[in-house]
């Protein structure tokens, strides 16, 4: 998924989301989007940390991430940049994640949005958020990681 050759072109990672929380299990999901906010987010100025999704009466709905209005268009027809926006999934996704979210307290966090073949696709993660001593693992075990391949190179 990470290159234009593919027909994936990044356009906001949330590379914050992998430290805060424990990803289970992802979905690719479309996103209901209005024109400028498509060419905005062509643009590259979508802004995804602080986002998070919420199953409301059986609809997927993408919440507070922030796509930035298009600077050509008039204010008059331009959008909300943290308006509320629509998740595109299968039924039988969203029956799972219902379940899963409410039975075992767990969050919906946008992890990577990409354009696939011309359509706004959004990656989100089925989370458990991490504790302090987890975090505190995470970055002791990318210290000693560095610090092996460094010695790999210098020998």
């Amino acid at each position: 998924m990470a290159d234009s050759n593919d027909g994936y072109k990044i356009i906001s990672d949330n590379r914050q989301a992998r430290f805060q929380y424990e990803i289970l299990e992802t979905y690719e999901a479309g996103v209901e989007l209005k024109g400028t906010e498509v060419k905005s987010a062509r643009a590259g100025k979508v802004n995804l940390r602080d986002g998070f999704a919420l199953i409301r009466n059986g609809e997927a709905l993408l919440m507070n991430v922030q796509i930035s209005a298009h600077e050509t268009t008039g204010q008059a027809f331009n959008h909300d940049p943290r308006r509320t926006r629509k998740l595109l999934l299968h039924k039988a996704e969203l029956r799972k994640l219902t379940g899963q979210v409410q039975q075992q307290g767990l969050t919906l966090v946008p992890l990577k949005m990409y354009l696939k073949r011309g359509w706004v696709k959004v990656v989100i993660g089925l989370a458990r958020g991490k504790k302090l001593h987890d975090k505190r693992e995470d970055i002791k075990k990318r210290e000693d990681q560095r610090n092996m391949q460094r010695a790999l190179k210098n020998r």
